[in-house]
């Protein structure tokens, strides 16, 4: 029988799921990320549980309910701390899903009050005031506002949770943080006297979020992008160590797949392209007029990239500019357009896999969940990190064991795909 764990963590997507594990991981944790809510008692003595669905997109109901599933999981392995990690970008509609979610969680864990604060200073995610900026930009003048499926067209993070919440949103500003834990912990009395069950966190800075993680030691809930998690192991007596991150040696083939339109990821995109190595483009409109579901695409891309492997790294992509995006969404569809994409890449990961290929880079969120199911992946060891946010984990396939990272679109440095291998190596 394990131990129980220290943390139990929600994420509404895959890519993001390890953006959590990552900190946690730097900050002492073992962690374990899951595919999905398990079926059975976790095998493995960890620290902290990361549990991975695809629910930022879906209806709110469904995000709920998946959401309340995982949780029942986590609280029969023993979870002290609910974490419920979203984007560092608040990726979300007015109808949620953060909002929806986190009242939903609260109501099961019979908690009155929670934060909310997508800050991750690492990665240039920042709040302050309660807007929240992407380098600096606001939020909605970051290229969020251009997002296919969650266009951000507000940088006011009380607005956006309050459209999404039916108790009342507050803040908790830069005055108060750093005045450290206990300002914190008198701030939070004080709204929640004033019928505040949610809270917007300012944080500019990772000592802002270690002063913050020293006040959250005692609440039940947690939501927040994945920068708060570097100040929660402290609580449970954690520090920093190289052994939390430690993998099986790599081997085997190297390629990346790359759903996302971000504008980091264009910018990856064309980093790898003027390195000279292979890379193919794939036309979602030629996808729409395959007449064998795409099928046909994915054998042509498999058969490219097979002469090119034994001498380095292949890049498969369907990354494209935003009017590019908007031009096949008004012939296909948004969900459809999106859900074509993401089955015909994860497809071709599963070739390339069944190839050799057995160190994999990923890049977007719906594309890496799309990726993970369709190798038939339900566990995750979480590695080192390349970039902030950005881990390199290990994982057992259907077809074989595989390395692999989870990119979040906006994540990463323009040299993110050939530093990725040559960090493992």
């Amino acid at each position: 029988m394990t131990s129980p764990i220290k943390l139990g963590c929600i994420a509404d997507d895959f890519t993001g799921a390890t953006d959590l594990a990552n900190n946690l991981v730097r900050s002492g944790m073992r962690v374990v990320q899951t595919i999905g809510v398990p079926s059975g008692p976790l095998n493995a003595e960890v620290d902290a549980v990361v549990v991975a669905l695809k629910s930022r997109t879906i209806a709110p109901a469904e995000a709920i309910a998946q959401s309340l599933d995982a949780l029942r999981w986590l609280q029969t392995q023993g979870a002290e701390q609910i974490y419920f990690k979203y984007c560092s970008t608040f990726d979300s509609t007015a109808q949620g899903n953060i909002g929806p979610v986190t009242e939903a969680l609260m109501q099961a864990l019979n908690t009155d009050f929670t934060i909310a604060t997508p800050a991750f200073p690492d990665n240039g995610r920042t709040v302050f005031k309660g807007y929240l900026f992407v380098g600096d930009v606001l939020l909605n003048e970051s290229g969020m506002q251009n997002h296919p499926l969650t266009p951000m067209t507000d940088a006011n993070l009380v607005r956006v949770m309050q459209a999404q919440c039916t108790g009342k949103v507050g803040l908790i500003d830069h005055r108060a943080v750093a005045q450290g834990a206990a300002a914190v912990t008198q701030r939070i009395a004080d709204l929640k006297a004033q019928g505040i069950r949610v809270a917007v966190v300012d944080a500019v800075s990772n000592d802002d979020l270690h002063r913050l993680g020293a006040a959250l030691k005692d609440m039940p809930l947690v939501t927040a992008g994945s920068g708060v998690a570097i100040g929660l192991p402290a609580n449970f007596g954690l520090k920093p160590t190289p052994q939390a991150s430690v993998l099986p040696p790599a081997s085997g083939l190297q390629a990346v797949v790359s759903g996302s339109c971000s504008q980091a990821t264009n910018r990856q995109v064309a980093h790898f392209q003027s390195t000279g190595r292979p890379a193919l483009a794939i036309d979602p409109l030629a996808l729409a007029r395959s007449t064998r579901q795409g099928d046909d695409v994915v054998e042509h891309a498999l058969a490219w990239a097979a002469p090119h492997l034994a001498s380095g790294p292949v890049l498969v992509y369907s990354t494209a500019e935003p009017d590019a995006v908007k031009a096949v969404q008004a012939q296909l569809g948004v969900e459809a357009a999106g859900a074509l994409v993401e089955h015909t890449i994860a497809a071709i990961a599963r070739g390339l896999v069944a190839h050799g290929v057995h160190q994999l880079v990923v890049a977007g969120g719906e594309t890496s969940g799309a990726c993970v199911q369709a190798l038939g992946i339900t566990q995750m060891q979480i590695g080192p990190q390349i970039d902030p946010g950005v881990p390199w984990c290990h994982a057992q396939t259907d077809l074989a064991p595989v390395h692999l990272t989870l990119k979040s679109g906006n994540f990463g440095t323009d040299d993110f795909f050939t530093k990725a291998f040559s960090q493992l190596a």
